[in-house]
């Protein structure tokens, strides 16, 4: 039976290895895209590996973006154009350098904000043993379950914060529109009134009349 500073070291070493985990096995980003301009991102991959390309453009224009993928040999691997958000899973055929690209040379003048992670490999196991044969301890197999539901906190936690922050982009952006809308509308409301009221005065203006003199 474990004691208490036992449970407590345990947890402890979940939490560590989780924050290792996410600190070793992905590359997570978010970034500036200016207009008419490109990015590209490279990775070490070793064969065999298992990747995952996930993005997502948060602020901009109408939120899309090109996003191309090639292997050490530039061979491209999955290419999208203006796409808002996707996800591109595949296991590497070769040893070298893999080149991920984001692309905002389509727009004239609008810049892009994008979000990627980028996954290498598999989470290696909580413990030195998880996979021997004979079963985990109830202690063991908890532990597990808490650290499965941390990653799956956190994935949560981070698509939410694009949502968040692509809604209140669209949300000041809305509110742009609409203030010089109003500020449109004021200006031509004031046009009219005056030149209904120029219109109005001349109506009753007095005009001068000129006589002509007919001479015999």
């Amino acid at each position: 039976m474990y004691s208490y500073h036992g449970t407590i070291r345990v947890l402890v070493q979940v939490l560590w290895a989780h924050l290792l985990c996410g600190w070793t096995f992905g590359s997570e980003l978010t970034f500036e895209l200016p207009d008419n301009a490109k990015q590209c991102f490279y990775e070490d991959i070793t064969i065999g590996t298992k990747c995952t390309l996930e993005f997502q453009v948060v602020t901009g224009g109408h939120y899309d973006v090109d996003c191309r993928l090639e292997d050490a040999d530039g061979t491209v691997l999955y290419k999208e154009m203006k796409k808002q958000y996707d996800s591109f899973t595949f296991t590497a055929a070769k040893n070298g350098t893999y080149k991920f690209c984001f692309s905002n040379e389509f727009s004239t003048f609008t810049h892009k904000t994008v979000y990627f992670d980028f996954q290498v490999g598999e989470d290696p196991p909580l413990f030195p043993n998880e996979n021997r044969v004979t079963a985990l301890t109830q202690m063991e197999s908890a532990c597990v379950s808490i650290h499965e539901a941390l990653k799956s906190v956190i994935d949560y936690q981070t698509h939410f914060r694009l949502r968040e922050a692509q809604g209140r982009s669209r949300a000041e952006d809305l509110n742009t529109r609409v203030a010089f809308w109003s500020i449109g509308e004021a200006f031509i409301l004031l046009v009219v009134s005056i030149s209904q009221v120029v219109l109005l005065r001349s109506f009753f203006s007095d005009r001068k009349t000129t006589t002509t003199r007919v001479g015999s």
